[in-house]
């Protein structure tokens, strides 16, 4: 497994070694996670995310992470980028000293997706449909460390957790007047990318976009995008963390990954903001799937992704909704306790 500074700088040294041992561990636990809270029958992805980075680089409560506070786009509004429930979204940004005064790291948070209204009615009154309910500090563990020792390769480097609290990857531009909600996934992305070049990010040196889970989703699909913000003396790459959500058939023959995305595409108006590479030629719904994405991306992209992927597991390739009978309860919820045939399907 390559380490992410070898994405970035295209060298592996001593520190990008000690990196990797650290992503070895991240997908290994990975392997093993079994998460619990679901809405309309989909798991929120992310209600673990804290825990990746605790269980990866070894980081707790302990060791008292930075605590970084919540800064509100206050000229999003007049953009209509603006999160579920019309407030103003924000991201979280430490700034870079020294070597890395001029690079710049942009985590695109992560939480699932909602698609239909009564899904995302219930999201806008959570923070990840709201910025009256996100904190107003968070921990900047893993790749935002600002400790040497916990991340070698970016501890001095400009980094920016952007809040995620439109529901489609940061991709959507519709609305649903009926309900008062707001599909703005695309506006939040550019006015976000705005307001960052405008306090610095358009001096980077070096620039990595990257994301987890349906961030890293959305790392993907705006992947070339970023690439286009600066100029191409800036060295720009993109990493997706646990992104490669794959189109495929569940254990009864269905697809139940690509009906929900369905949703997500056609409600909150993501058709447009596809990459066109992709759109010009295939149902919009399937360019929601890295899988018919990653080929026509120009700028180096870097996927990290478990073997088996917990998640992809319980709610697309083997939800209760596909096992009535629940032959594959035990499989589903660890897959230590798979059958041979069973490991067989998720390997075809």
């Amino acid at each position: 497994m390559r380490a992410m500074a070898e994405v970035v700088n295209g060298s592996e040294g001593s520190a990008a070694l000690k990196m990797k041992m650290r992503l070895l561990v991240w997908a290994l636990w990975l392997l093993g996670l079994v998460s619990s809270k679901w809405v309309d029958g989909f798991e929120d992805l992310n209600v673990t995310e804290q825990h990746y980075y605790d269980q990866s680089y070894g980081v707790s409560y302990a060791s008292k992470p930075l605590l970084v506070g919540l800064t509100l786009i206050n000229g999003a509004a007049a953009k209509g980028a603006v999160c579920l429930d019309g407030t103003l979204p924000g991201y979280h940004l430490h700034r870079g000293y020294g070597s890395g005064a001029n690079s710049w790291l942009i985590q695109l948070e992560g939480g699932g997706w909602c698609d239909s209204i009564r899904s995302c009615v219930y999201r806008k009154n959570t923070r990840h449909g709201s910025s009256t309910y996100m904190e107003r500090q968070i921990q900047f563990p893993g790749i935002l460390s600002n400790k040497a020792e916990e991340n070698p390769d970016f501890f001095n480097w400009n980094r920016v957790k952007l809040r995620y609290c439109d529901g489609a990857s940061f991709s959507g531009d519709s609305q649903y007047k009926a309900g008062q909600l707001y599909f703005r996934g695309q506006r939040i992305w550019l006015a976000a990318m705005e307001d960052l070049m405008s306090k610095g990010m358009r001096h980077a040196t070096q620039a990595l976009l990257s994301g987890c889970s349906a961030g890293g989703l959305a790392s993907i699909l705006h992947c070339d995008e970023f690439r286009g913000l600066f100029p191409w003396t800036t060295k720009v790459k993109c990493l997706s963390d646990g992104g490669l959500f794959l189109d495929t058939i569940d254990v009864s023959g269905r697809r139940t990954l690509r009906n929900m995305f369905r949703g997500v595409v056609w409600l909150q108006g993501v058709k447009k903001n596809l990459p066109w590479s992709c759109a010009n030629h295939l149902n919009p719904t399937l360019c929601f799937f890295p899988q018919h994405l990653i080929a026509d991306i120009k700028t180096p992209l870097f996927l990290l992704n478990a073997a088996y992927d917990m998640w992809q597991i319980q709610a697309s390739l083997a939800p209760p909704s596909a096992d009535p009978h629940g032959h594959w309860h035990a499989c589903r919820k660890n897959y230590a306790h798979c059958t041979l045939s069973q490991i067989q399907f998720f390997q075809d």
